[in-house]
């Protein structure tokens, strides 16, 4: 059962005000194994769209490709969303790409770091990329089409979010500012964020919502190396653009272009080992 919500985060939810959409009501609990398992269970209870599950502490965090997500208490922000397609179930793809786009909104707001994108769901900062949050987006269904969709949104406060073995390729906020975080602050920025980046997919922006995220995702386009596993073995080639779907375009130099929709794509000037 969840508890009260901290007043730190009451206060900052309530100075939100409007800001905030469907956003306002939050499920918070100090520890669960997952706040995305938890919202995917509410979402097949019926919950309604907007819902927030927040917690201080994960026992099984999880990222892309069943990854484990280190989340120990008061080190991060770990919540999940529970969307209802509703207008925009024509653009359900764009939906990671959107969270995306409202996390670094969010925390550019709250810290005035020079956050960026990475395809399809990191936030990271510096040269080489260093990853702060990143997004897990899962879909609830009962039939054959999409209910809900769930959005987990994982940001490394503090260093001792890091385990030894990310360290090198991940960072924290607080390490980047070398000063303290308001988690109150940054959870709220990044809620009301999400609101005005769905509202436009709502209002049919879609176009709206690829721009953005090619602003912040520029470095990592426009002919960026990478490399990817095809699952016959290493390929190589030049990521050039995104395309209205979201997938990731790349020029495989033989005269044709790639359509990447999910798996692992490494930038080698840009990433780390």
């Amino acid at each position: 059962m969840a508890d009260q919500l901290p007043a730190d985060l009451d206060a900052a939810r309530a100075a939100a005000g409007p800001r905030i959409g469907p956003f306002a009501r939050i499920e918070y609990f100090p520890e669960v194994d997952s706040t995305n398992d938890v919202a995917l269970a509410r979402a097949s209870s019926g919950a309604p769209h907007g819902l927030v599950i927040l917690a201080d502490a994960q026992r099984a965090g999880r990222g892309r490709r069943g990854r484990a997500w280190h989340s120990p208490a008061d080190a991060g922000v770990y919540l999940s969303v529970v969307l209802r397609p509703l207008a925009w179930a024509d653009a359900l793809s764009l939906v990671t790409l959107a969270a995306g786009v409202a996390v670094v909104q969010g925390l550019r707001a709250t810290t005035g770091l020079a956050l960026e994108l990475k395809w399809p769901n990191d936030v990271v900062i510096g040269r080489p990329w260093r990853k702060v949050a990143g997004i897990l987006s899962e879909s609830a269904s009962t039939t054959s089409t999409v209910d809900a969709v769930v959005v987990g949104i994982g940001v490394n406060l503090r260093r001792s979010a890091l385990p030894p073995d990310v360290a090198r390729r991940a960072t924290a906020l607080e390490s980047e500012l070398g000063r303290e975080v308001d988690r109150a602050s940054c959870v709220m920025e990044i809620l009301c964020a999400l609101a005005g980046v769905l509202g436009r997919l709502e209002r049919g922006e879609r176009q709206w919502v690829l721009a953005e995220w090619r602003r912040l995702g520029a470095a990592g386009l426009g002919g960026a190396p990478v490399r990817w596993n095809d699952g016959q073995g290493t390929r190589r080639g030049l990521a050039r653009d995104i395309d209205d779907s979201g997938a990731l375009l790349v020029d495989t130099g033989t005269g044709g272009v790639e359509r990447l929709v999910a798996g692992e794509v490494f930038w080698e000037r840009l990433g780390v080992e």
